[in-house]
């Protein structure tokens, strides 16, 4: 069935996008020396990859730091080995955030917290070569980079409100431009298509970036930023459990090309610390560089969209957000 929205974007495409994007991957990120002293960042996903060294960046700048992993045994060896080597309190909440359920009960843990949370980090994420359904019966991109942080944000709005303070982060990716013509709202699992593992996990980004630019507008009043940010080509765990073939190619290909997930945690830093970006939200940023984002991941619409029908999913299975 034709995609009704190459209509749609094909005209708003322009080479000056792209040609930003191949420019920034040459500029190194912004680094930033303020403390984060006794404030309190929440890292998704922190036991490997961006994530873990982001949480040891964070935790040598004096943050307070709670993780939300799958894994409670890799977590309890980063908590002892993060506040070990740093002096401060790191804690970690055992939750899989492709799983419905373990999302409401992070996002309620933490809406519980009587201290703000001054950075919001989701970064937990995956890349799967073949189609996967989570316990819910959700396709596994679009649960885990979409949902998760959408059900977590949303049982957080009402803290953040109240403290009127923090940033929120999607660590995004630039693979988002894989989805070419942007998301099929009438197939969202991939049940009418055949399904590819880039455009897939591409989609997943796309709807995390809608999402940011309607909670960006939900709580500018509150003196909350949201923003996302392309970490960069590093190396990482995503995608260890596809086939030999993409195993290979990414230890022989990817990995040797890529440069070590302390860049990601760097300029995670600086958009969570920076002063110059308290105001600044709604943005993408590679690494720390602002970049326009391509059609399908700017539009409200689609975006309002998305999150109608994400509603009507989320209501079969019980949940009203």
């Amino acid at each position: 069935m034709p995609n009704p929205m190459i209509s749609r974007y094909w005209p708003q495409y322009k080479w000056s996008n792209v040609l930003s994007m191949i420019k920034n991957m040459k500029v190194q990120p912004k680094r930033c020396e303020a403390s984060f002293q006794n404030r309190l960042a929440v890292i998704t996903g922190a036991t490997s990859g961006v994530g873990y060294h982001t949480a040891r960046k964070f935790a040598s700048m004096g943050a307070r730091i709670i993780m939300i992993n799958r894994n409670a045994e890799k977590s309890e060896l980063v908590r002892k080995e993060l506040s070990e080597a740093f002096g401060t309190s790191v804690e970690y909440i055992t939750a899989d955030l492709s799983v419905l359920a373990d999302m409401q009960r992070a996002g309620r843990e933490l809406a519980a917290l009587e201290r703000p949370i001054d950075a919001l980090i989701h970064n937990a994420g995956i890349h799967l070569a073949k189609r996967r359904l989570t316990s819910d019966g959700f396709e596994e991109n679009f649960a885990l980079h979409y949902l998760a942080p959408l059900v977590i944000n949303a049982l957080l709005t009402e803290k953040f409100k109240h403290d009127k303070a923090g940033r929120i982060i999607f660590v995004s990716s630039e693979a988002y431009r894989f989805a070419v013509w942007g998301l099929r709202l009438d197939d969202l699992q991939w049940e009418r298509r055949r399904y590819s593992g880039i455009k897939g996990y591409g989609s997943g980004k796309v709807a995390q970036l809608l999402s940011m630019h309607l909670l960006a507008r939900d709580l500018e009043p509150y003196g909350v930023t949201v923003n996302a940010m392309h970490p960069g080509m590093v190396r990482t765990d995503s995608g260890k459990d596809n086939g030999k073939f993409y195993k290979w190619y990414k230890r022989n290909v990817i990995d040797k090309y890529s440069a070590s997930p302390e860049l990601s945690a760097e300029a995670l830093y600086y958009l969570s610390a920076a002063s110059e970006l308290s105001r600044t939200s709604g943005v993408f940023f590679h690494l720390t560089t602002e970049e326009e984002l391509a059609p399908p991941a700017r539009d409200i619409a689609a975006a309002e969209a998305l999150r109608d029908k994400t509603a009507e999913l989320l209501k079969e299975k019980g949940v009203t957000l």
